[in-house]
């Protein structure tokens, strides 16, 4: 392909590489060339949306917070009632698809949890998810410690279970056994 054939990339397109990069590599695998490599372009269009590879690696970083934290919660609060809301957020969290994107990246991130680009992203991360899923387990009726405790349940349970499904995928549920996992965790997790 001829440079005049070349699809004028932004830096959407960039994030989203870089993004699949960290998803497969971690942090590290952040890096310019082998991402301009991947896109089928030159250094040159990286530096006409990026000062370096450390905004890159923010950029990134953002469109995961955007599309697995943001997304998601727009897409749950679609649903009116409370207990279906939960439902859907669970059945989205652990959809037993160990090669999906925001599973992996979430992996990823892990042992580099400390590093100074990632560590505010995932506490901001962290946070929103907890805060919102707390929010979900108060409007169920559960005080403000009850549900700040099924919050903190509910996302060390979708995290084990990432960790799990990455580890061993035969081991988590998926497919037509799903929703009546996720209606067990949810019991569990409203049992009074």
């Amino acid at each position: 392909m001829d440079v005049a054939e070349r699809k004028r990339l932004s830096a959407q397109d960039w994030a989203a590489a870089a993004l699949d990069a960290l998803a497969e590599g971690g942090v590290a695998a952040v890096a310019v060339e082998p991402i301009a490599a991947r896109l089928g372009t030159t250094k040159g269009s990286f530096y006409w949306h990026f000062s370096g590879r450390d905004a890159l690696l923010e950029a990134a970083l953002l469109r995961w917070e955007e599309t697995h934290t943001d997304e998601v919660i727009a897409l749950v609060e679609a649903e009116p009632d409370m207990r279906r809301r939960l439902r859907l957020l669970l059945t989205v969290a652990l959809r037993g698809d160990a090669g999906h994107p925001g599973d992996r990246v979430e992996l990823a991130l892990q042992p580099t949890a400390g590093h100074p680009l990632v560590a505010p992203v995932l506490a901001r991360v962290t946070r929103r998810r907890l805060d919102y899923v707390t929010d979900l387990f108060t409007a169920l009726g559960f005080s403000a410690e009850q549900a700040r405790q099924r919050s903190l349940l509910a996302y060390t349970a979708y995290l084990g279970h990432t960790q799990l499904a990455h580890a061993t995928p035969d081991a988590t549920p998926r497919g037509a056994e799903l929703p009546g996992y996720v209606d067990a965790v949810i019991a569990t997790l409203t049992s009074v």
